[in-house]
């Protein structure tokens, strides 16, 4: 066997050996989603078992299961599902992008622009249900926008668009604290329950609205991120391999906030998801892809696991998800700083 011959069976092999794992990754992460789903539906404050959940599902449930499951556990459950998967595809593709790990819309700006949207809608406009919704997905839309512009200098490099994402994260955090501290005590109340994150009292106003746009968007979002690996070989390379660099980085761009404003308006901004996801799904698939898969079941995953926590955890109050998934979270972030800048990265 000559040597080429050699070489092109070798990066055959490893090829498919990187679609087994990818698969078998998918595989087990869709059972653990599958496995919390399910115990969503079936605990609570009344033990409903499977069978019941079941059959209440098929549409021949009792009154009282199908009020339990059909109106209160089933749309909390939905929606941390979609959620997870918006958030956690959403960061991959920021981080992969840009290329680095801190690259999440929670930490660049994205979910605060909603969250601000959203505040000024409640506490100065009185604003709720579906209004606050749009207002958010608004808002997100508005700070990535800017924050493109922005950064624009003959192009966007990575740590200019996360600086400037930073930057205007903080400004915009200071006007939501200025909102907070002049509104009324049960709008700041409401204020603060919703930019905490919280998946309590999901309807299905919530649910069918996420449910249209992650139809469209994931696909969309599987689809353009094909070309992440080229990208990440640098424009110049990815321009010889056929890839229209700036329209499809625009295209991730844009449909990575979109996630994130959708998942933001749905249920508030779930801190730190995009951020956990990413890395924890690039590890499982220890293939050197973007596994944009893998990370959107591993953000289903946390948000259903934090959420089941948040209701059943003995001892604790009834928290916002994101309350939970902030304190897991932030420790990870110190600690990618710390690695970041020990390794020369600070900027």
């Amino acid at each position: 066997m000559t040597t080429a011959a050699f070489d092109v069976s070798s990066i055959a092999r490893t090829r498919a050996q990187g679609r087994v794992r990818q698969v078998s990754v998918a595989g087990g992460l869709t059972i653990g989603v599958v496995v919390v789903f399910a115990l969503s539906l079936v605990v609570g404050a009344a033990v409903i078992s499977l069978p019941d959940v079941l059959s209440t599902l098929a549409g021949q449930g009792s009154r009282n299961t199908n009020y339990v499951i059909l109106e209160l556990r089933l749309p909390r459950a939905l929606a941390a599902l979609m959620v997870g998967i918006a958030f956690g595809l959403a960061g991959a593709v920021f981080q992969n992008l840009l290329h680095n790990p801190l690259a999440s819309p929670d930490v660049i700006g994205i979910s605060t622009g909603a969250s601000a949207a959203a505040v000024l809608g409640i506490v100065g406009f009185g604003l709720t249900g579906i209004a606050i919704s749009g207002l958010a997905l608004g808002g997100a839309l508005a700070t990535a926008m800017a924050m493109y512009a922005i950064a624009w200098r003959n192009g966007v490099s990575g740590y200019r668009l996360i600086l400037v994402g930073i930057g205007l994260s903080a400004l915009l955090l200071s006007v939501i604290s200025y909102f907070m501290t002049s509104a009324q005590v049960t709008n700041a109340q409401d204020a603060l329950i919703w930019i905490s994150g919280s998946l309590s009292g999901r309807n299905w106003n919530q649910v069918v609205p996420l449910l249209i746009s992650l139809v469209v968007l994931v696909p969309i979002t599987l689809v353009l991120g094909r070309v992440l690996g080229m990208l990440g070989l640098g424009d110049d390379t990815a321009r010889g391999l056929g890839v229209p660099v700036a329209k499809v980085r625009l295209g991730l761009i844009v449909a990575a906030v979109a996630l994130a404003g959708v998942a933001t308006a749905a249920t508030g901004p779930i801190a730190f998801v995009a951020l956990l996801a990413g890395p924890i799904g690039r590890s499982l698939a220890k293939d050197g892809s973007p596994a944009l898969l893998p990370s959107a079941l591993v953000g289903a995953l946390i948000v259903l696991v934090a959420d089941f926590a948040a209701q059943h955890t003995p001892f604790l109050p009834n928290l916002p998800v994101g309350v939970l998934t902030g304190a897991i979270g932030a420790p990870y972030l110190l600690w990618q700083l710390a690695r970041t800048n020990s390794g020369g990265q600070g900027g």
